[in-house]
């Protein structure tokens, strides 16, 4: 066992990855209001902010896995790290240009490097210091990614958006030179808060870079084929779940600034309707922080049934509500939310054995449901209202319900065999 001394320079480092990458991600709420104004998008397409991000952490789990497997965690960081860096780089000419399929590009290649990042940052927490605290460790780097995340949206909204809104009938109003001076002067606005993250990144991985880390060798049996799982009938449903639980909660936050514009709250800005996504976040870093206690005594599929219930719930109220009832209501879903993933991710993976790691990977690519709901979301928005699309939530919370209450059960001699064994070396890389 290596001394704190030696590993507390490692455990910041990979720490400050999860705060980064939370921060930088949860920035994308505010991103969407943004571009759809510089770049005169419909609902749909500000939508596709999140099928960009969201999408790369689909397409690239298992080629990044790959790479990982070949060259080692932290070659995997680093080259998180630095693709992240070119991505927030890229914000410069789409700036420039004002073309959105090149922030949406950007968007892609960020998420490429945070897929390398959330991949090898958990196994470091989870090996740098005392075996016998690692569950603490775990803990305390989920708390500071959860952190990273309800200070994104809020540093985002200072950088993106104005403390007083131009009203659209001005910007109407405006002829085609002066609407086009007006637009480039807000899409220029993306450059110092992507730039500063991309400078970050490239500080992080020259440090990264020049640290000893622990190295990690795994002894397994065989995971099987990702068609293998597809035998286990709890954790196909519990992937669609967590497919809905991510999908439900970026499309809520992602439009929850044009949601409560339409709320008729008189001088409401961009600027102040943003406060309303850290707030929603703090709650779920505070049901995060309550649910590593009250998981350990609550039966995890009655209590995934009462958050999905709490949720539907809160969002009829919040549509049939008005001014600031409607926008607290829609908030307070963030604290039902929090315990949702791993309840659903612990139910899916019950009786894998061997098969534990393969589920996983499925379990992980179905964040695609980030990349598929909120375009759906837009969509139903963009045809018949921003109230409306909210019931698209709805219909993923309902499913989370039959999940909780029938679907995680294992069908009758379903079980894989052993689980697998890690062995950790003193070796570094």
């Amino acid at each position: 066992m290596k001394s704190s001394k030696s590993v507390a320079v490692p455990l910041l480092v990979v720490m400050s990855l999860m705060f980064i990458w939370n921060l930088s991600r949860n920035i994308n709420d505010i991103l969407i209001p943004h571009l759809k104004r510089a770049c005169q998008l419909t609902d749909f397409q500000s939508s596709l902010v999140q099928s960009a991000f969201f999408g790369g952490y689909f397409l690239l789990a298992l080629p990044v896995g790959q790479f990982i497997s070949k060259y080692g965690y932290k070659a995997g960081m680093v080259t998180g790290l630095l693709t992240a860096a070119a991505g927030t780089f890229l914000f410069f000419p789409a700036a420039d240009t004002r073309y959105y399929p090149l922030f949406l590009a950007a968007l892609f290649i960020m998420a490429a490097g945070f897929t390398f990042l959330e991949v090898t940052a958990t196994p470091y927490i989870s090996i740098l210091g005392d075996p016998d605290r690692a569950s603490s460790r775990l803990s305390l780097a989920s708390a500071v990614g959860s952190l990273g995340a309800t200070i994104g949206p809020f540093v985002g909204s200072r950088f993106l958006l104005h403390a007083t809104d131009v009203p659209a009938a001005t910007a109407a109003s405006l002829d085609a030179a002066e609407l086009n001076r007006y637009l480039n002067a807000e899409a220029q606005l993306v450059k110092t808060p992507y730039l500063s993250l991309g400078g970050l990144f490239l500080a992080i991985g020259l440090l990264l870079y020049f640290i000893r880390l622990p190295k990690i060798e795994e002894e397994s049996a065989p995971a099987g084929s990702l068609k293998s799982v597809f035998a286990f009938r709890h954790t196909v449903l519990g992937a669609l779940g967590v497919f809905c639980y991510l999908g439900a909660e970026v499309g809520m936050v992602s439009f929850m600034i044009r949601y409560a514009q339409s709320s008729g709250i008189a001088g409401l800005s961009e600027q102040d309707a943003a406060l309303f996504i850290t707030f929603y976040m703090a709650l779920v870093l505070a049901g995060r922080l309550a649910g590593a206690y009250w998981l350990r005594m609550l039966n995890p599929s009655k209590m995934l049934a009462f958050c999905a219930l709490a949720a539907i719930i809160l969002i009829f109220i919040s549509m049939l509500a008005t001014k600031y009832t409607s926008l607290y209501a829609l908030s307070l879903i963030g604290l039902f939310t929090s315990v949702m993933y791993p309840i659903l991710f612990t139910l899916s993976i019950k009786d894998l054995g061997t098969y534990t790691k393969t589920g996983s990977s499925l379990i992980i690519m179905s964040i695609v449901g980030g990349a598929v709901i909120p375009p759906l979301m837009g969509l139903v928005s963009d045809a018949s209202g921003i109230k409306t699309a909210f019931l698209v939530p709805v219909l993923c919370y309902a499913y989370l319900m039959y999940y909780a209450l029938a679907g995680h059960k294992p069908l009758p001699g379903k079980t894989g065999m052993q689980p697998e064994k890690i062995q950790i070396k003193s070796s570094v890389l």
